[in-house]
């Protein structure tokens, strides 16, 4: 027969296991981004943001809007190609991540450059095939510059403001943004950290859940 202390032990674990299971992720607003990441027309905003409308063009040329991404869980950052600092470690770990969702359709990725007069069509082609992207899990994706940084200004906040017109114009961070089916932002993560990408993919079970 168990004891009263083996009941009790059993009984917190089991609360334990059930408050994990039920940790809800916060929705993200602007209000809540480092000020230099947002653009000044929504540094006030504390709710209801969503992601904009956006078209972009993918490695192998094909369109890529928010229809794409429609009831789907996606992370989103930005990069450029001939970035030898981060890039290719956020690249590695996004890689990571996708690996860890191969089989649910639910989950996808979206990487923007923030250097599309360089990173056409076919260089990002290849930059893909090199890094091990799966084409029907994971946009690689040029387009309008000005799109670009409205997107990463009114939508993401992954790049602070616009440069001097150099190489990389747009100084974009280590992040990666997880979005939720709704479009809401629901998880801020450093790409280069270790830690943060086996909480993304930790995140991404209760959204799924």
């Amino acid at each position: 027969m168990l004891k009263n202390g083996t009941f009790l032990l059993i009984f917190i674990s089991l609360m334990a296991c059930k408050q994990s299971s039920q940790r809800v992720l916060p929705i993200y607003n602007p209000t809540n981004f480092n000020p230099s990441l947002v653009d000044k027309s929504l540094k006030n905003k504390s709710e209801n943001h969503t992601v904009s409308d956006f078209n972009l063009i993918n490695q192998n040329g094909i369109s890529i809007t928010q229809e794409t991404y429609k009831n789907k869980i996606y992370i989103a950052d930005f990069f450029f190609t001939r970035c030898a600092t981060i890039c290719p470690i956020m690249t590695t770990n996004m890689v990571k991540i996708q690996n860890a969702f191969l089989k649910d359709d639910n989950v996808m990725f979206l990487s923007i450059s923030v250097t599309p007069e360089i990173d056409n069509i076919s260089v990002l082609k290849d930059y893909a095939i090199k890094k091990g992207v799966i084409d029907k899990k994971w946009n690689v994706t040029t387009g309008n510059k000005k799109h670009i940084y409205n997107l990463a200004r009114k939508s993401y906040f992954a790049v602070v403001e616009q440069g001097d017109g150099g190489l990389q114009d747009f100084i974009h961070t280590p992040n990666f943004i997880l979005i939720d089916k709704e479009k809401q932002i629901r998880g801020i993560y450093d790409g280069t950290n270790n830690e943060d990408i086996k909480r993304i993919i930790e995140d991404i079970k209760i959204l799924l859940d």
